[in-house]
């Protein structure tokens, strides 16, 4: 077939949501079973029950024959007065048309509201930035909305001057602006043993990218008076009732990167996401970018915490269990096509994702359409950037053929994304953070998406 005239493919959307409420809490009772083929089931027959969003488009398709009535008849909005300016609300809001475009919260990873998880919709993103309000959520034990006016900052520990900010005071010094990735460390934990959820809002929708606005951590542990050379470690401490407290490493810190930050891509902190003040970490673990942040120790070891101890640890096959593993590993996911969509025509597709390193700069992304046999190389839209998510995009023609999508990522140190297969024989399949292993998406003969594992 001539290149122009290759059929463009059309994508269904996946369906949004496939639990509700009780929904939810059977999956979870289940869950505390361990049945994970439970799970797995549940998604399946909600999935099939769901009403299934429409292409972009198809809801008014243009005629085979004569004209199209959406050109040759002006619509309202060519012909009228539109709404004032912020008449119907003074902070923006998405179109009517993508309210179906939301964050969804966990279907059973945790019991309640207030300590739970929201995945943000990889799928309907474009870019590398997550709006703010579709930003993904981990709570321990609830939001909070706290008056600036009264947050307090500290600074103590192995320091000559232990300090105390206000918010004013903090804001009053000098800013840097970065954009990153944070994830998450149980992204992609459900499907360690095997497939468990359907769509890639519910297997990778823990990480999202922002811009964050604020000051490098080490300015104020200079005003203070930090001893740098004795002080190897930082303990920092949020202000919500789970008193959450993570250990940095002060070679993280004095490399600048580490930011006691305020702004988000271009305004405040959302108090989902740590208003009025919270750490940035890059590349590590999204546990240690606490919010609420109220203090930072200096010490010369470090906390074993009861987050650093007990949870966010990494179960090794021989039953020793890995701690102190923060940094996220290279990674990628395709969004489109993925699990939950559906190809409408044979013909041209954009495979598109997002791949990410904790370690740097994404250098390359490849992808198969074949489980892995044959890979080709993905082109990566810029900015490429340090510790922070990179589109990729590769052009495809679907025969209308079994096809199995995947991508392989491999960031600036020469570190490659591994396959289930080689995690596996390292990890075993008994852990929960840290999943970055290959996914494979497989396309069927009716088009319809869905998430498989290859052994």
């Amino acid at each position: 077939m001539k290149e122009d005239h290759i059929p463009s493919g059309r994508v269904l959307k996946a369906p949004e949501t496939f639990l509700s409420q009780e929904g939810i809490r059977t999956v979870f009772a289940e869950g505390k079973k361990g049945r994970r083929d439970f799970i797995r089931n549940a998604f399946a027959a909600a999935a099939a029950g769901a009403a299934m969003p429409m292409a972009m488009g198809q809801g008014n398709p243009v005629p085979t024959e004569g004209g199209d009535p959406n050109i040759l008849n002006l619509p309202e909005h060519a012909t009228g007065l539109g709404q004032g300016v912020a008449s119907d609300n003074g902070y923006g809001k998405p179109s009517k048309f993508e309210t179906n475009v939301q964050r969804r919260q966990s279907p059973g990873l945790t019991q309640t509201t207030q300590a739970s998880v929201s995945f943000a919709p990889l799928q309907s993103l474009f870019g590398i930035v997550t709006p703010s309000g579709l930003h993904f959520e981990r709570h321990h034990q609830g939001w909070w909305d706290i008056d600036p006016s009264k947050h307090r900052f500290m600074v103590n520990g192995m320091v000559k001057k232990p300090m105390v900010f206000t918010m004013d005071e903090i804001m009053r010094l000098p800013s840097v602006s970065r954009f990153h990735f944070i994830e998450c460390g149980a992204n992609t934990a459900v499907d360690w043993g095997n497939v468990a959820v359907p769509t890639v809002q519910y297997t990778h929708g823990m990480v999202s990218c922002s811009e964050f606005t604020g000051v490098p951590l080490i300015t104020l542990l200079e005003l203070a008076g930090a001893d740098l050379k004795n002080g190897k470690f930082v303990l920092a401490e949020g202000g919500d009732g789970s008193s959450m407290t993570r250990t940095i490493p002060m070679s993280l810190i004095t490399s600048g990167e580490v930011l006691v930050a305020y702004g988000q891509n271009g305004e405040m902190l959302r108090p989902e996401n740590g208003y009025p003040l919270r750490l940035v970490v890059p590349g590590v673990q999204g546990v240690s970018w606490v919010k609420y942040l109220r203090r930072v120790e200096v010490g010369d070891m470090p906390w074993a915490a009861k987050d650093e101890a007990i949870h966010y640890i990494d179960l090794q096959p021989d039953g020793l269990h890995r701690q102190y593993s923060s940094i996220q590993e290279c990674k990628s996911v395709v969004t489109t096509p993925s699990g939950g969509q559906v190809l409408l025509d044979k013909g041209f597709y954009n495979i598109t994702g997002l791949a990410w390193s904790g370690k740097g700069k994404i250098k390359r992304v490849d992808v198969s359409v074949d489980g892995g046999r044959n890979w080709r190389q993905a082109r990566l839209e810029t900015p490429v950037l340090s510790k922070c998510l990179t589109r990729f995009n590769l052009d495809w023609v679907w025969d209308g053929k079994p096809a199995i999508i995947q991508s392989r990522a491999q960031d600036e140190t020469g570190y490659v994304q591994p396959t289930y297969k080689q995690l596996r024989a390292v990890r075993g399949t008994r852990s929960i953070y840290h999943n970055n292993a290959i996914q494979s998406w497989l396309v069927q003969e009716n088009g319809e998406v869905k998430n498989v594992q290859l052994s």
